[in-house]
């Protein structure tokens, strides 16, 4: 059995690799710098889930954290808030305008990002990665 570290660790450098890189494509495009914590909720939003309550539990994080980090991109002006068509009481992520140019801007970003991996580490080894990664893991193991 292989070392815990041995997927760990090259995991999270991949991530940081990735994101790093799509950060520096945004800054030399004049956007202003977004911590993890953001482009994880812009990540989330992207991917449907726009109740903040929900994107806490996806990102681990309470739900004073997330309503701060989303506070501050609604002064960004990269999210808005928006009534909950489903309950009065509560409110929605949507991306703004702003927030869509920059999602532009970071899909090609990614798009060029993954061009680069497979240069580096080969097109068959990021399309692995991709499979693995898409595949449906269940629910985090308790012990």
């Amino acid at each position: 059995m292989e070392n815990a570290s041995t997927l760990i660790v090259p995991l999270l450098q991949g991530f940081i690799w990735f994101d790093e890189g799509l950060q520096s494509y945004l800054r030399a495009r004049g956007w202003s710098k977004v911590t993890r914590p953001q482009s994880m909720v812009m990540v989330n939003v992207v991917s449907g889930v726009t109740k903040p309550a929900d994107i806490a539990r996806r990102m681990g994080v309470s739900r004073q954290a997330i309503h701060s980090t989303i506070r501050q991109m609604v002064a960004m002006d990269l999210l808005e808030l928006r009534d909950d068509p489903d309950d009065q009481r509560s409110k929605i992520v949507a991306i703004s305008r702003s927030g869509q140019r920059r999602r532009n801007d970071a899909r090609r970003a990614a798009n060029l990002l993954i061009k680069e991996l497979s240069r580096r580490i080969g097109a068959r080894n990021v399309r692995n990665i991709v499979a693995a990664f898409s595949r449906e893991w269940g629910d985090p193991v308790g012990f």
